[in-house]
């Protein structure tokens, strides 16, 4: 991307040109290298199909999230979910408060359009202090066969209350739907 724009902005995957998804690509696995943390293609394919939110400086994304619409099941209560993904800022621009800007816009788009927000992460101070929850309950994912425990996940998942959301007891059971890759 060239040019002089600066600023956040809201996209939809199916609006993100060539040339976006490239600098998406190129950010978030320079953000996030192969190996045991590193991206991978199934987190890029969880990424798409909802909303990015970018930070831009003069015509380059230097930060990014995903809201993407999923069912987590609180309970047996179904819940509309907007889901983060791919949260990243270029490692040249860490520390300057774009992954807040991004995160705090992403937030307030959950908030207006979903029951829910939910994330997996290991920073928790990052979230938290942006209003996100720790899940202190069980979680599972729904499989075909039934629901199975991610007790690996447990601890790690965050939840951010909406206007809509009913009242939740963060120690209640959580499950999502199955995916390839990382289910939650």
């Amino acid at each position: 991307m060239t040019g002089g724009r600066s600023g956040l902005r809201r996209i939809p995957t199916a609006d993100l040109t060539p040339s976006e998804v490239e600098a998406l690509r190129d950010l978030l696995w320079t953000a996030f290298p192969p190996g045991e943390e590193g991206f991978t293609e199934d987190d890029w394919e969880h990424a798409l199909g909802g909303i990015h939110v970018v930070q831009e400086i003069d015509g380059r994304i230097v930060s990014h999230a995903s809201v993407v619409e999923r069912e987590l099941q609180v309970g047996d209560q179904p819940l509309r979910t907007g889901y983060v993904e791919a949260v990243a800022t270029d490692p040249a621009h860490g520390g300057q408060g774009h992954g807040t800007v991004v995160m705090r816009y992403a937030s307030d788009y959950i908030r207006d359009d979903f029951e829910l927000g939910a994330l997996g992460t290991g920073a928790h101070h990052f979230y938290e202090r942006l209003g996100w929850l720790t899940w202190r309950g069980p979680a599972f994912v729904r499989t075909p066969e039934g629901p199975v425990r991610t007790r690996d996940d447990e601890g790690f998942i965050l939840v951010l209350p909406t206007p809509s959301s009913p009242d939740l007891d963060l120690s209640a059971p959580i499950s999502c739907d199955w995916r390839p890759g990382d289910v939650w």
